[in-house]
C-alpha cells in the first residue's frame, strides 16, 4: 500500500508564515514526556518531564535519525490539492498534487492519506463580536502572531481568552507590562502540571481514570474534581469559576496564573462590551483606559483548503469525520484520516 502523511512544521520565525502553525519562543509542552513519547523510542532520560519546544524538535530529529526516516520525507513541499482519483469508486486511490520550493508541481497517487497538519493554522478572529474595534487606537492581533513580550514593557494589555495560549501569554506579559487584563466570557477550571506527590498530572489520566469517568455519574465525578481544584484555590474568589462543569470542556493547564492574579499583575475581567478609542468597557460596566494592546486568543478554526468540500465538510468548527479522525466511508481499507 502506498501511504502518505501530510504534515506541517511549526513556524518559529518572527513573522509567521501563512497556512502554518506558529508558536511563541517560550512555549513549554503541556503533555509530560512519559505520556507523549513514542513507545518504540523513549524520550532521553535527561530531558525534562515538560519540555521546551526546542527539545521536542530535538526528540523528533532523534527519532527520525534512529529509524532512518529522513530519506522518506520531502521537506519544503506545499500540498496544493488532495482529491479522489477519477475511478475512486473502484480503486479507492487519491491524487495528491504538490509544489516544491522551486515551483515544480507534481502529482502522486496513493491508496491512503493521513493529514496531520493540526488545527492551529487559521486564527479565529471574531471581530464582529466586539463593537467599536475599528475605533481602537492601540494594536490588536491574534495570539498566533505573538512571539516575545519585550515590545509591551510598561504597557497596558488585554488578553481575550482563557485557553492554554491565552493564560500562558497573559502570565508571560504580566512580568513586563504595566498591567494585564484577562478577559473571559465563561471562566475556566485551572489545572497545574503537577499532581499528587508533584509528579506530572497527566500520568493520572490513565485507564483507571477513563473507567471511572465512564462508570461514575457525570455530575458526581465532576463535583469530585471541582472540589479538589477549589481546595488548591477558590475559582470563584479569583473570578475564574466557569459556567460549565469540569469535564464539559478542556480545562486550562497553567501553574502560575493564580499567583499572578494574587499579586495583581493580572486582573480577571468579563467579556468586552465595546471599544472606544483607547478605552475598553467590559460587561460589568468597568472601563480600562489607555489600552496599548489587545491580544486575541479565542482559538482557531478548522480549515482544509486543499480538500474538496465533498470529501470533508466543516460546519461550526466541526469536521464531518468519525471520532473527529476518520473519513465517513463504507470502503474502510481505502481511507483518508485527519489527526
Amino acid at each position: 500500500m502506498r501511504f502518505v502523511f501530510l504534515y506541517s512544521w511549526l513556524s518559529l520565525q518572527e513573522n509567521p508564515e501563512p497556512d502554518r502553525a506558529s508558536i511563541y519562543f517560550s512555549v513549554i509542552i503541556n503533555s509530560s514526556k512519559e505520556m507523549m513519547c513514542f513507545s518504540d523510542f523513549p524520550i532521553p532520560a535527561h530531558f525534562p518531564n515538560y519540555m521546551h519546544n526546542s527539545l521536542i524538535m530535538d526528540y523528533f530529529r532523534l527519532y527520525a535519525d534512529h529509524f532512518q526516516l529522513t530519506k522518506h520525507i520531502r521537506f519544503n513541499t506545499k500540498v496544493l490539492q488532495v482529491k479522489q482519483k477519477s475511478d475512486f469508486s473502484h480503486s479507492g486511490e487519491w491524487v495528491v498534487e504538490t509544489e516544491n520550493k522551486d515551483g515544480k508541481k507534481e502529482k502522486h497517487v496513493f491508496e491512503a492519506v493521513m493529514i496531520c497538519i493540526g488545527h492551529h493554522c487559521y486564527p479565529n478572529m471574531p471581530l464582529h463580536d466586539f463593537p467599536g474595534i475599528e475605533t481602537f487606537t492601540g494594536k490588536y492581533f491574534h495570539s498566533r502572531d505573538y512571539k516575545t513580550p519585550e515590545e509591551w514593557r510598561n504597557k497596558n494589555v488585554i488578553v481575550i481568552g482563557i485557553g492554554n495560549s491565552g493564560a500562558d501569554i497573559a502570565v508571560e506579559l504580566s512580568r513586563v507590562t504595566k498591567q494585564v487584563y484577562l478577559s473571559t466570557r465563561r471562566g475556566a477550571w485551572i489545572l497545574s502540571r503537577l499532581g499528587d506527590n508533584r509528579i506530572p498530572i497527566d500520568l493520572y489520566f490513565n485507564r483507571v481514570f477513563d473507567f471511572l469517568r465512564k462508570t461514575v455519574p457525570f455530575g458526581f465525578f465532576c463535583s469530585l474534581g471541582e472540589r479538589r481544584l477549589n481546595k488548591i484555590f477558590d475559582h470563584a474568589l479569583y473570578n475564574l469559576k466557569p459556567k460549565h462543569r469540569l469535564l464539559s470542556q478542556y480545562p486550562t493547564l497553567n501553574d502560575e496564573l493564580p499567583n499572578r492574579i494574587l499579586s495583581g499583575t493580572i486582573q480577571v475581567k468579563p467579556n468586552i462590551c465595546r471599544f472606544q478609542g483607547s478605552s475598553v468597557e467590559f460587561d460589568d460596566g468597568s472601563v480600562v483606559e489607555d489600552v496599548d494592546l489587545v491580544m486575541f486568543a479565542p482559538g482557531y478554526r478548522f480549515s482544509f483548503p486543499f480538500l474538496a468540500s465533498q470529501v470533508v465538510s466543516v460546519s461550526y468548527n466541526k469536521a464531518s469525520l468519525y471520532n473527529m479522525c476518520f473519513l465517513l466511508s463504507s470502503n474502510a481499507p481505502r481511507w483518508l484520516s485527519l489527526v
